[in-house]
């Protein structure tokens, strides 16, 4: 019987309308089939409710009720939570999609384990006796002090023509003198004496700040122990990546660059250029000495090299003038003045072999021999640290708001970072922080030893750049201030006067090209008369007076004649 009703239930489903057309089917077929029909349908009936209340009785009786429950409960709390990470997604659209993703999937990483390894700091190691021979010709106390009695002169008199700051004078010893003043053996690094830096093959972010793979996300515990000063210490200064600054770090160096940067000097002079941003400036008043001992590394991307060749500066053996250009590939940041700010706080990783260094922003010029620099305001300060101070600020309250007001980076991220600070207990510049001068540094020059207390400072200047905004100056005092707190050592702010002393500072590239614009269109829109001879008219041409030499004053009287005979230069008015 079931195999009839199936082999009907199978022609009904597959052949039904071919036998209707073809006349074979049926009145008492279809009477049997309705019979069949109905008969099993009423068993199926009965089966169901004898089967339906023992489910109910199994569910109860394994208690498989409450495992619904729970279900729908679950269900329930991922529609709302898809509802509200909707509304965040919508919230954050106005944000960077790369950090904004970052900040949402940190808690992923975090449950993974992190394989953290330590490099060792290459010391910079003293030249062998005959170098220092070589360069410490004379003792320095055989030579007389050109600066004992030089006392600073009172501010020259206002100049409505000249508005800003302006440099002020400056007592330099010869070049022969500061050579001969240069220490012999290295500073005391107080508190501070062996460096490591942590290394990690894939940096992972562990906490919703912005940070940087090249940085290795240090989080907030990782950054409050490294400003608690120990004999040997271990922090994060960027090149997480190797133990090889520059060598498949990010901030990436060729090998030729790469060796060259590695050997040992004295003395270095280093600045950087990305984005095309400034326009090369050479030093000027340098010694034979200076050239001869003292190199000078510009550090450039691509963009700025490109643009250096198609203007044929770049000679043959990398140099432009007397920079060797090191070119940079994969740099670790978007903006080109954060990248500046890789050589600019870390040149220590860089040269690890350098017992001092003198930066320069890619705009200045400097204009006054370096080992005279080094001598005024590192040797005869006995301080191993030197900047110079803002010239018209000294509280970082109001550094912000000038930052906001200028639009030199986002309103928001700089209120966030001066409200992070003042949770850690920051207050305004007064007296009573003296004999700090002030919070607030001029940052486009860092005169500094190489020894492990001034290359952590900048390791955690770095860091707080990293993990902040790019505007070192709003970050400068609160790491200042924590090292000072723990060990004896401080930072020389001279006067930024004196800076502009020694370096001359000029106008960033897209400015001076503004400049060059508006004179061209100024020279267009008002040519100079051209004088036309009329051949015709009897008139000899127009005499024009001769121009006054210097010294000479111009007369107020509109009718006046020159005397032949008399001196040159006077004249008689009627």
């Amino acid at each position: 019987m079931t195999g009839l009703s199936l082999g009907l239930r199978t022609v009904s489903d597959g052949s039904l309308q071919q036998l209707a057309q073809n006349g074979v089917l049926y009145s008492h077929s279809n009477s049997f089939v309705s019979r069949k029909g109905s008969k099993t349908s009423l068993s199926s009936y009965r089966e169901k409710e004898k089967f339906l209340p023992s489910i109910f009785r199994f569910l109860v009786r394994k208690q498989v009720g409450m495992l619904i429950l729970a279900a729908f409960a679950l269900l329930a709390f991922l529609t709302a939570f898809w509802m509200v990470n909707k509304e965040d997604a919508s919230r954050s659209s106005e944000l960077d999609f790369k950090e904004w993703f970052e900040n949402s999937t940190y808690h992923l990483s975090a449950l993974l384990p992190r394989k953290v390894m330590v490099c060792d700091e290459h010391n910079a190691q003293l030249p062998p006796p005959h170098a220092l021979a070589m360069i410490q010709t004379k003792d320095s106390s055989a030579f007389p002090d050109p600066c004992r009695n030089f006392a600073f002169p009172p501010p020259p008199p206002g100049d409505r023509r000249r508005i800003g700051p302006r440099p002020c004078p400056v007592c330099y010893v010869p070049v022969e003198q500061a050579i001969a003043r240069m220490p012999r053996v290295p500073s005391v690094s107080p508190g501070l004496q062996h460096l490591t830096y942590f290394h990690e093959q894939i940096p992972m972010k562990t906490e919703p700040h912005r940070g940087s793979a090249f940085g290795g996300y240090p989080s907030l515990v990782e950054r409050n122990a490294s400003f608690d000063i120990k004999e040997s210490m271990t922090v994060h200064c960027g090149f997480v990546q190797g133990c090889r600054p520059g060598d498949r770090t990010g901030f990436d160096i060729d090998a030729a660059d790469l060796k060259e940067m590695e050997q040992f000097h004295d003395v270095i002079v280093a600045s950087a250029i990305f984005g095309n941003y400034d326009v090369i400036q050479q030093p000027k008043n340098w010694g034979k000495t200076t050239r001869e001992k003292v190199p000078f590394y510009m550090f450039v991307d691509e963009e700025t090299e490109a643009s250096l060749k198609n203007s044929s500066l770049l000679d043959s053996r990398n140099r432009v003038g007397l920079w060797r250009i090191i070119l940079v590939r994969n740099v670790p940041y978007s903006d080109a003045r954060r990248n500046g700010k890789v050589p600019k706080l870390l040149l220590h990783r860089l040269f690890p072999n350098v017992r001092y260094s003198i930066w320069i922003d890619g705009k200045l010029q400097l204009i006054v021999d370096p080992y005279q620099i080094l001598e005024r305001f590192l040797w005869r300060q006995n301080a191993t640290f030197a900047i110079s101070r803002h010239y018209r600020r000294f509280d970082v309250f109001e550094e912000a708001e000038a930052n906001k007001a200028a639009g030199k980076y986002d309103n928001v991220s700089i209120d966030h970072q001066i409200d992070f600070y003042k949770k850690e207990g920051l207050t305004a510049y007064s007296e009573a922080k003296l004999p700090i001068t002030s919070d607030v540094p001029e940052g486009c020059v860092i005169i500094k030893e190489h020894i492990p207390i001034t290359n952590l400072f900048t390791c955690l200047w770095f860091n707080e750049v990293d993990r902040f905004t790019s505007r070192d100056q709003l970050s400068f005092s609160t790491v200042r201030d924590k090292l000072m707190a723990k060990v004896s050592w401080n930072v020389n702010m001279f006067l930024d006067c004196e800076r502009r002393n020694f370096v001359i500072q000029a106008y960033h590239r897209d400015l001076l090209e503004q400049r060059a614009h508006m004179t061209v269109v100024r020279s267009h829109a008002h040519p100079p008369p051209a004088f036309v001879r009329d051949s015709s008219s009897s008139k000899p041409p127009v005499r024009r007076p001769p121009k006054r030499g210097r010294g000479e004053r111009k007369s107020n009287s509109r009718r006046h004649r020159k005397v032949g005979s008399g001196s040159k230069g006077s004249s008689t008015t009627f």
